[in-house]
């Protein structure tokens, strides 16, 4: 694993700032302009005004409110390096309680090609130049990127269950049903331990691409214009919560496609190219799909959801003679992989750049957005998936390769405002 080290964090003064449900929110990628209004009327203090601010420079406005919070009080500096333990516990639609545990850190930055960190995402320009000036201005990481790493024996968790089991909460506040616990570990013995429990294992980004490309950068930069620039200074290091896969609260949800705008799009004529490679069922709506695709052993099961129709579909054979040769087998796995290329780029002619671009193609989280989507007329079409696989995405990670765009879903998200990770 990267060098992890314990950090000086700065956090919320719970005696200044207030409820702290009412100060964290979710990070910059997935706040609506909705929630993003919601989350400023909850709180002045709110993290959001830091994370995504509204106003016409929001880096300089970041800027200014993280030195104006800490000069006044609402934000303080931990006096000693610590690292966090942070606990999210949610319930699932189907009634079944999580609880994921992991820990905040700050991790050296590494490039890909080192292999201690590994991607699974491609990236975008846009919100890389967008992160890197929020870096610039602030010097700080607002929010963090979320890393995993496999370690069966659990002797890092084991410590930190200890720690958390025997000490109440710094935070224990509930955001959109999910309950976030934070802790703080200052004990060096229990900081060495956690460290050495983790030397040798390599860490997958699950969340946080663009903020972890976006740290490179800044250190790249940072390090040009340092001429004592040594390699130990805090803006080598990137703010990280870090979650074992073992992890029995670690949950990845899928992300279904929504077709739209498709010229001379023919459901039935769909059905018919569908035929030709999957075996293809009809079902009786939202509930019968669902059952459907838990009874699936394939990772090549879908819904297609479409005007008067629901269909079960199953490819028919092994999808590498389907496929392009240059796609690694560990992609070869991944059911969105056949989708994309299959059926939305060959049977319905939809290209990669469109893909990306959303010009044809929208994702959601929820199968009955898909439902609702096709039913008002929004969209031609809705294909259900299956989640991606922790171990999917590990493969990957390890293959080199990247997954299609908005493949996992790893629920729920870090909350940004428990902690800020200083780069001075």
């Amino acid at each position: 694993m990267p060098e992890i080290q314990p950090f000086r964090a700065i956090r919320y003064n719970p005696e200044t700032a207030g409820d702290a449900a009412k100060l964290i929110c979710p990070p910059y990628d997935v706040i609506s302009s909705e929630l993003q209004q919601q989350l400023n009327d909850s709180s002045p203090f709110n993290a959001v005004r830091l994370e995504l601010p509204v106003e016409a420079d929001p880096y300089a406005a970041s800027a200014g409110r993280l030195h104006d919070w800490l000069q006044n009080g609402e934000l303080l500096r931990d006096t000693e390096p610590a690292l966090y333990p942070y606990s999210q516990t949610f319930t699932d639609q189907a009634g079944n309680t999580h609880n994921r545990c992991g820990f905040f850190a700050a991790m050296r930055l590494h490039e890909f090609a080192e292999r201690k960190v590994l991607p699974h995402e491609r990236t975008l320009s846009g919100p890389k130049a967008d992160r890197l000036n929020l870096f610039r201005k602030t010097r700080t990481n607002i929010s963090s990127i979320f890393g995993l790493y496999a370690d069966d024996e659990g002797e890092a968790d084991r410590i930190v269950s200890a720690h958390t089991d025997a000490n109440e909460p710094l935070v224990d506040a509930v955001f959109q049903g999910v309950r976030n616990r934070l802790w703080r570990i200052v004990d060096p013995e229990l900081v060495a331990g956690i460290q050495q429990a983790l030397v040798q294992r390599t860490v997958y980004i699950a969340d946080g691409h663009h903020r972890y490309e976006t740290g490179l950068n800044y250190r790249r930069e940072r390090a040009e214009e340092n001429p004592e620039h040594s390699g130990n200074e805090p803006y080598n290091f990137i703010l990280v919560y870090l979650n074992n896969i073992y992890d029995k609260g670690l949950v990845v949800f899928p992300i279904h496609r929504l077709v739209h705008s498709l010229e001379d799009f023919d459901a039935s004529r769909l059905r018919e190219r569908l035929e030709e490679h999957f075996a293809v069922t009809e079902l009786d709506g939202r509930a019968e799909l669902k059952a459907y695709l838990e009874a699936a052993s394939s990772s090549y099961a879908y819904g297609v959801v479409s005007e008067g129709s629901v269909l079960g579909i199953t490819l028919k054979s092994d999808p590498a003679g389907m496929l392009d040769s240059g796609i690694a087998p560990a992609l070869q796995q991944l059911g969105l992989v056949v989708l994309h290329e299959v059926v939305l780029n060959r049977l319905l002619g939809i290209g990669q750049e469109a893909m990306a671009k959303q010009t044809n193609l929208v994702y959601v989280k929820d199968d009955g957005d898909v439902f609702d989507a096709v039913a008002s007329g929004r969209v031609q079409a809705g294909f259900v998936v299956k989640p991606a696989t922790v171990g999917q995405v590990l493969a990957v990670s390890e293959s080199g390769g990247v997954m299609p765009q908005k493949s996992t879903f790893f629920y729920p998200k870090i909350m940004t405002g428990l902690v800020f990770n200083p780069l001075d």
